[in-house]
């Protein structure tokens, strides 16, 4: 295979200590295969930018990262990417901040990365773009005289064209990614959320993968992510797994828990998820005193102002619902606000009765798959998930639910709970078989794939 370059806003390196997210053990594994290098920043700051990059090798795996400034870091990364394209791409464009500021410094640090970058670039990589932060880096790279493939993966949601022409320079935007050979999606809907942007607002056609705008042709694809499967079979026997599951199963006693786990975004619905709770508690005394929520919301991007309006929200409304509910001796929400490694989630997962996975938009939501592979196939937990979450596409068989509507939610914990042993297993049975077939490395591998066998060519003169 072609060397492969993977570039995204923050590199993940193999840590020994400390679990991995499956996403960096499969792209880790493609860069030790090709002999490949790992772009991106370093998350440290500089006084004044100067390009210098920092290499590093640990076990196989080479990295290349750079220093931002600090306003780097607040207009390109705190400030268009999220604040900006994040709520955008997530249909929240009340709360999109459309200042320039924001737009300049996000043009400025993708022609940063570009600077080095595309020196170390050699003829024959293959070159991975990866998420919004870096949509128009190829452009910079083709400015620099850089012809090899590139391919770019977008692992949030695409918006409708009548929220995406909101976006002050939305037409700039996206005609940087005709410098793509090949733009990847996670699911249809974002796929042709992009093609009617494309042929509406730019004039473009589109010939079954292909969309041309003016002399410039790209290949658009659907290839969802999954979970690092085996790996994640593997951390529910550690240690930590194992102890974290005899407290559960100490703590517990006789209550049924239900889990959700979400990082602390406004994009996770979890004010909502908690409203359906509550309704459920309302209409189905029978749940007091035998059921738990269990909501795992590390905090996340506590710069952004919106990000702490969602955990004092959040902690208000658990701590009402709890005052409201609660016994001496049972509390019906345990809300915890910090992470766990992967190998103590796959225990609070197969410790769950349901998993309650209600996104508002997500551009797939890994922790749907993860909940699934976590389950005891004898007798598993029946998975809640969101229509609006891109694992619904591939998720059939679970029960799928509006998070804006709390009776339609609470009626699917209310079967979740109550389903028969068969329907159970019929269910997980088909999930599991999707996880464990369309899991990370094939999704890596199927990506990669599309790239290498897309052939790069430049617009006329």
């Amino acid at each position: 295979m072609s060397r492969l370059i993977v570039v995204s806003n923050r590199v993940s390196m193999p840590t020994p200590d400390a679990a991995q997210g499956g996403l960096a053990v499969a792209l880790q594994a493609a860069l030790r295969e090709s002999g490949g290098l790992w772009f991106g920043w370093s998350g440290r700051t500089v006084e004044e930018f100067n390009g210098s990059v920092s290499f590093e090798e640990i076990d196989g795996v080479r990295s290349a990262v750079v220093d931002l400034e600090p306003q780097d870091v607040d207009e390109y990364y705190n400030g268009f990417a999220n604040r900006t394209l994040w709520p955008l791409f997530h249909y929240r464009i009340d709360l999109a901040k459309y200042n320039r500021s924001f737009g300049s410094g996000y043009e400025r640090v993708n022609k940063r990365f570009a600077e080095p970058l595309h020196v170390m670039i050699e003829p024959g990589d293959t070159v991975w773009i990866n998420d919004y932060h870096l949509i128009p880096i190829a452009s910079q790279l083709r400015e620099h005289g850089v012809k090899n493939r590139i391919g770019f993966f977008l692992h949030t949601p695409w918006p409708p064209t009548r929220l995406l022409v909101s976006l002050p320079y939305h037409e700039r935007l996206v005609r940087t990614i005709f410098a793509y050979d090949v733009i990847g999606f996670q699911t249809e809907e974002w796929l042709e959320s992009f093609l009617h942007y494309c042929v509406n607002e730019l004039g473009g056609s589109v010939d079954g993968e292909y969309v041309t705008v003016d002399d410039m042709t790209l290949r658009a694809v659907v290839c969802p992510i999954g979970i690092d499967f085996k790996n994640f079979l593997q951390a529910s026997k550690t240690k930590a797994a194992q102890d974290l599951s005899e407290r559960m199963r100490v703590s517990l006693r006789q209550l049924s828990m239900i889990v959700g786990v979400d990082r602390l975004d406004y994009s996770k619905g979890l004010e909502e998820r908690l409203n359906s709770f509550e309704h459920y508690l309302n209409t189905h005394e029978e749940a007091h005193r035998s059921v738990v929520l269990i909501q795992v919301a590390p905090p996340s991007r506590g710069q952004v102002e919106q990000y702490q309006h969602v955990r004092e929200k959040l902690n208000e409304m658990a701590g009402r619902i709890n005052g409201a509910f609660a016994e001496v001796d049972w509390t019906p929400i345990r809300y915890v606000n910090r992470g766990y490694s992967r190998d103590e989630l796959t225990a609070l997962y197969s410790a769950a009765k349901v998993g309650l996975v209600t996104p508002l938009r997500d551009g797939m939501n890994l922790v749907a798959k993860e909940f699934v592979a976590a389950q005891d196939p004898e007798d598993p937990g029946v998975l809640v998930l969101s229509r609006f979450a891109g694992a619904a596409a591939q998720m059939k068989e679970a029960l799928i639910v509006n998070p804006y509507a709390p009776e339609e939610v609470a009626d699917a914990i209310q079967k979740a709970m109550t389903m028969p042993l068969a329907e159970r297993k019929r269910r997980h049975q088909a999930l599991l078989e999707g996880v464990r077939t369309q899991d990370v490395h094939w999704w890596r591998e199927k990506f990669v794939n599309l790239i290498e066998e897309t052939p790069h060519t430049e617009p006329a003169e």
